[in-house]
């Protein structure tokens, strides 16, 4: 094989020497071939290619600009996915330079031009006996043509910087601006069946284990098909256990990918691995086993009972639960179509129904009439009803977000947008959020005070509504749907107060935001996908649009409980103090006076108050755009709840971040900031439901920014501009 400039190397050359050019997975593979094990044949694409792409296109300078944003230490989930989109819109938009492609093309075209072939991904660090990579990198399956091989090249180097890499390396302790990639390309052996095994079984180490499923791997890859089980003696290759889930489908071949395709009744019945065939499973591993001299994790295929070992690497053993187990519920939030299906099912006709129903009943008690003892046990009681729906929240709730992000990675792997996030434009606009609908009502109520200046005058004197008016009607009836904003803004539940400070504020405002995003049409994405791929595209819409839609929702069911809670507890604080009042009461003045002191907690100082002299000198602060457009007003810092009360229109909201039950404030504001970042967070998604400029992740924005300055909110490349005059210090409301 001609190998230019030493670009590309066949699989079987590969030995140990060439682990730094040809990652862990290639030079394994080599190792396998050269030993006579059946590979399919291929050869890898070294980091070599990766760096001269990086050079020749200028990313070497263009990925630190976004990767150096924010340390990785300090983002959540929602900003490592959003951080992984980018830089996979980066790679998908910078083809490779035209002297690369062709260097590339006269070796792969005679290759692989009329087979279909995998692309997989070898990084240099990945599949050692410490570290595994496994699945933290991008393989793709049934790649058709030179065109697609190339295009698929740089998602798998895209993949080197995705979120699940990125925290990986963080753990490790890897530089990533040293990490490069190299690239598997091989001929695809489309099997009968396929599987992994495993020299020890976990939990069961005197055990082998044998995963097997009808077609490709890539549907027990994805979870999209639970495999058939089998336990084995290591020696005799004696099967000892057999777990046999329903078989309802496979993963199969299609033109230039792959499939979910239901099952023929026959492989239904049948075991895809017939306890013969399973010896011969486990002889390959012996032999892989014995070859690398540790224990061992094989992919393999079969095909008209020829034998493919498709990878082999090592059982990582040096990572304790403790350790892998962040990381582990982290990769857990990566769902196939199949898996986000059964989560929405389960939200939407549980989680959701069963979260309600608790919130009623615990509305439905009379806290005024319990005893100390009973209210104290409503409060335990409330307590954990709130976490355990809590923990329901973080294993069911945040992996469907993950809809959103698939859809945007289809969206965009088809369609090339410049804004890698252009797909929420199709998921948002009247998308079912509740948080918006709760914004329409407030708005409609402060229109009948806007109508009523009566009624607004006797509600800004703190007199209440007349109980058979149309407006206490109105406000009831929102209360009764979307529950008491009081205890958002950190007062007592139950109270007017907040509520028509909000209102009042909104009747008055000239500036008041409605929702304008509008979902463009939704056919040029359908249009992206061949006839026999149009009913996945449809689906995939769906799920990404419910995926948008419960990101909100479900926070505002929570809502109502913590509600709740918060009620419980306010009745036990009324009680204390009257209480102390009455103890209060029988003390002469001057005791009485001292005692109420040293009772009396000392009022906390807010997070966004500094003295003069000693703040910060920023003008501008670089953040994450999540909200197109500009936006310009004074700032106000949410520092704690009681804050949103005194929330003005057409100022910015500044806060660590938007929680869903406080955007209620949103359609006064004319920009958000916020310390958290990403896309997917709520500030972000309820932004674009407005229109409304906004920039996330900008770190210690609540401590560099005061109540008072005056911003300008650039969304369209994420900068926060402090304006000078307001960086003097002083004192500010």
């Amino acid at each position: 094989m001609r190998q230019p400039s030493g670009l590309i190397i066949n699989l079987a050359d590969l030995t140990a020497n060439d682990l730094s050019r040809a990652g862990g997975k290639g030079v394994a593979l080599g190792r396998l071939a050269r030993a006579g094990l059946p590979v399919p044949p291929g050869v890898c694409i070294t980091t070599d290619v990766y760096q001269q792409y990086l050079d020749g296109t200028g990313l070497r300078q263009r990925l630190p600009l976004l990767l150096e944003r924010k340390p990785f230490s300090e983002m959540r989930w929602e900003e490592l996915w959003d951080l992984g989109l980018r830089v996979r819109a980066l790679f998908l938009n910078t083809p490779l330079p035209l002297g690369l492609a062709a260097e590339l093309t006269v070796v792969l075209t005679p290759l692989f031009d009329e087979l279909p072939v995998t692309v997989r991904s070898s990084a240099p660090a990945e599949d050692s006996a410490s570290a595994s990579f496994a699945g933290l990198h991008d393989s793709f399956v049934n790649v058709r043509g030179l065109p697609a091989i190339l295009d698929h090249l740089r998602l798998v180097w895209a993949s080197l910087w995705s979120d699940r890499a990125l925290l990986y390396r963080q753990e490790l302790g890897l530089d990533p601006e040293t990490s490069a990639m190299a690239v598997v390309v091989q001929e695809l052996v489309v099997g009968d069946c396929s599987g992994v095994a495993f020299s020890r079984c976990p939990g069961r180490e005197e055990l082998a284990v044998i995963e097997t499923v009808w077609g490709l791997n890539q549907g027990l890859v994805d979870g999209d098909v639970e495999p058939d089980r089998l336990l084995l003696e290591p020696a005799s290759g004696k099967v000892i256990e057999r777990h046999s889930p329903p078989r309802v489908h496979a993963c199969r071949a299609t033109d230039g990918g792959v499939h979910l395709a239901p099952l023929p009744p026959t492989e239904r019945e049948a075991t895809p691995l017939s306890d013969m065939a399973a010896a011969r499973v486990l002889d390959l591993l012996h032999q892989a086993e014995d070859l690398f001299g540790v224990a061992q994790d094989l992919e393999w295929t079969l095909r008209d009972e020829t034998l493919f070992a498709l990878q082999s690497r090592p059982i990582t053993t040096s990572e304790t639960p403790k350790e892998c187990g962040e990381r582990v519920w982290y990769l857990s939030l990566h769902r196939s179509i199949a898996s986000l299906k059964g989560l929405r099912q389960t939200i939407e006709e549980e989680l959701l129904p069963q979260m309600a129903g608790d919130a009623d009943r615990l509305a439905a008690v009379n806290l005024v009439a319990l005893d100390d003892e009973a209210l104290a046990e409503a409060i335990r009681e409330r307590q954990q009803v709130l976490d355990g729906w809590e923990t329901r929240y973080r294993e069911v709730c945040i992996p469907m977000a993950h809809g959103i992000r698939l859809f945007g990675q289809v969206y965009n792997d088809r369609l090339r947008p410049d804004d890698p996030f252009a797909f929420l434009d199709l998921l948002a606009g009247d998308a079912g959020l509740l948080a918006v609908q709760r914004n329409r009502e407030l708005l409609e109520l402060a229109g009948l005070l806007r109508d009523d200046s009566t009624l607004a005058a006797r509600l800004r004197d703190g007199v209440k509504p007349d109980p058979g008016s149309a407006f206490a009607a109105a406000l009831a009836g929102f209360t009764a749907r979307f529950g008491d904003l009081a205890w958002v803004m950190g007062g007592a539940t139950g109270g007017l107060e907040g509520v028509t400070t909000l209102l009042l504020e909104m009747a008055a405002a000239q500036h008041t935001t409605q929702t304008s995003r509008h979902r463009p049409d939704e056919g040029i994405f359908l249009n992206a996908f061949a006839p026999a791929e149009q009913e996945f595209a449809r689906e995939l819409l769906e799920i990404g649009r419910a995926s948008y839609r419960l990101r909100d929702n479900d926070n505002l069911f929570i809502g109502h409980l913590t509600e709740r809670l918060q009620e419980a507890r306010d009745e036990a604080a009324r009680r204390l103090t009257v209480q102390k009042n009455n103890e209060l009461a029988g003390l002469p003045v001057p005791v009485r006076e001292r005692v109420a002191k040293r009772l009396t907690p000392v009022a906390a100082t807010a997070g966004n108050r500094r003295s003069a002299g000693a703040r910060l000198q920023a003008r501008q602060l670089v953040g994450q755009s999540a909200g197109p457009g500009l936006g310009q007003g004074l700032a106000r810092v949410i520092s704690s709840p009681s804050d949103l009360a005194s929330f003005k229109a057409a100022e910015i909201l500044v806060c660590d971040a938007v929680d869903p039950n406080m955007t209620f404030v949103v359609p006064l504001a004319s920009g958000i900031v916020e310390r958290r970042g990403g896309m997917l967070i709520h500030g972000a998604i309820i932004a674009r439901e407005y229109g409304i400029p906004c920039v996330t992740g900008v770190p210690e924005a609540t401590q560099l920014i005061r109540t008072g300055d005056r911003l300008t909110v650039d969304g369209f490349l994420g900068l926060v501009i402090i304006s000078a005059a307001h960086l003097q210090g002083g004192s500010h409301d």
